[in-house]
């Protein structure tokens, strides 16, 4: 490793090797081959003057890139597809007359950076199979845990453990929703020419347009895609890059939602996200247990939120059939987008697989407000004892202050359940008021919530993608 240069940390210290690759010059330059191959074997079927040794001698050669010689003649002609023509042709030199034949550099270049994100996107969508699956063990695992809900951060009704985990799934769940879209509606650019017209293939093939057609729909036939754009300028529309970008900063934006709670229901010692043996919490306090992973989560995703106004910008001020004030820009923005979000999934699994819940902290914390959110029921068995329910309710609103005053000013236990029990109004003895504590009663469907909600919506898109499933979080602590 170099020590005297900038490596980016999203390949140093985040992103899945991978991730990496598909990012990789080795993999950009082989499918640079594949293309050429593609487009000769098509344009031999459809007529023209290609013969299969000459198809046989590029299959020959298409994982072996001489980079050296590529490199070299870049040097002299300053540009990149040429020079990996002519290295091409080198290593087969009786194909060398008909490698790119027709294309312009978007040929190779636009349909490898529309295959790249497409694999991309497959190795996100694995990922995030498997962050929904661990999610759904963990919400079924604790679907009956009854804990303090919050609106506004401030104690409100009970919910369950399981229920919130539900939450951060139904986010991921409509983030698989966007990202499968996504992969299904990829196409490649085709062989569109140098403005998208496709002239010099209509001058090839003796203006027979039928061919031409038909060339574009072999080509993404061998590349394994459905088809391509029926129209572009020399590139694909930038519109797709900004689509791509759009769907993973929805993934960061689920992920930031989970990685804050986990932060708050760590500081409330409720939740903690998984702490190795060795690991130092803090520098200079050692009792500490910084959650590092759920804040690293956050900060990528961070990044990847801002990312979305690059291709967005780039897509807006695209000039006529194309310019080339995207190239510098996509080359930075796209890949890193994508690298950030692996190591955000990375991380989610990482963190939700080693999840340390604490029922006894759970239970305290809940049992300190429940009897405020028990009034409501209080006042209804009163009621039935004779009460009036008004009064009672002037009552429990007056007394409710009173705890909530011996809690907050003297820092004393909540003990609205004696200041109840002490007045006669509500004919109720201490006992039988305890009696009511029961948080399940309290937490209304969320544990049938959830068991549907797994059952009938995540169970099955696990079931469809089940041969994703079983990856462990590849993550640089």
């Amino acid at each position: 490793m170099s020590y005297d240069k900038y490596v980016s940390p999203l390949s140093e210290r985040y992103a899945s090797k991978d991730m990496q690759y598909i990012f990789s010059p080795d993999m950009k330059f082989r499918t640079w081959r594949k293309l050429w191959i593609a487009l000769a074997e098509s344009e031999k079927e459809l007529g023209l003057n290609i013969t299969e040794e000459q198809i046989e001698e590029l299959k020959k050669f298409k994982d072996d890139i001489n980079y050296e010689v590529a490199k070299e003649r870049e040097a002299l002609v300053r540009h990149d597809v040429m020079s990996h023509v002519y290295a091409y042709g080198v290593q087969c030199p009786k194909a060398k007359g008909i490698i790119h034949l027709g294309a312009t550099s978007c040929y190779v270049g636009d349909n490898t950076d529309i295959i790249v994100m497409t694999e991309a996107l497959k190795l996100i969508k694995k990922k995030l199979i498997n962050v929904m699956d661990e999610l759904s063990k963990f919400a079924m695992e604790y679907k009956g845990l009854p804990t303090l809900a919050f609106t506004h951060f401030q104690p409100a009704q009970p919910t369950t453990v399981g229920k919130r985990a539900a939450l951060w799934l139904m986010e991921l769940k409509l983030d698989y929703d966007d990202l499968v879209y996504l992969i299904d509606s990829m196409r490649l650019l085709g062989s569109k020419g140098t403005t998208g017209t496709q002239a010099s293939f209509l001058e090839l093939f003796d203006g027979d347009h039928e061919r031409i057609k038909k060339l574009d729909e072999m080509i993404a036939e061998k590349m394994g895609y459905t088809g391509c754009f029926p129209v572009s300028g020399q590139t694909y529309s930038r519109k797709v890059d900004m689509r791509v970008v759009n769907v993973l900063a929805g993934i960061a934006a689920s992920a930031h939602k989970f990685s804050n709670d986990i932060r708050l229901l760590q500081h409330l010692k409720e939740i903690e996200e998984p702490f190795e043996k060795n690991q130092i919490g803090s520098s200079a306090m050692a009792y500490k247990r910084n959650p590092m992973r759920s804040e690293r989560i956050a900060s990528l995703s961070n990044y990847v939120l801002t990312d979305v106004m690059n291709p967005a910008i780039t897509s807006a001020t695209q000039w006529f059939e194309r310019t080339l004030d995207d190239s510098a820009n996509k080359r930075i923005s796209i890949p890193e987008a994508f690298l950030a979000v692996d190591g955000i999934l990375d991380l989610y699994l990482n963190v939700v697989d080693g999840l340390v819940v604490y029922p006894k902290v759970i239970e305290k914390h809940l049992m300190a407000e429940l009897p405020f959110m028990a009034t409501e029921n209080i006042m209804m068995d009163a009621v039935k004892l004779g009460g009036d329910r008004q009064e009672l309710h002037e009552k429990i609103r007056t007394l409710s202050m009173e705890a909530g005053r011996n809690v907050k000013e003297n820092g004393l236990d909540n003990n609205l359940l004696e200041l109840i029990a002490a007045d006669p109004s509500f004919n109720m003895s201490l006992e039988e008021l305890k009696k009511t504590m029961d948080p399940a009663k309290y937490t209304g469907r969320s544990k049938e919530q959830v068991e549907e909600f797994i059952g009938e919506v995540i169970k099955p898109i696990l079931d469809e993608n089940k041969e994703l499933l079983g990856l462990k979080a590849d993550i640089k602590v």
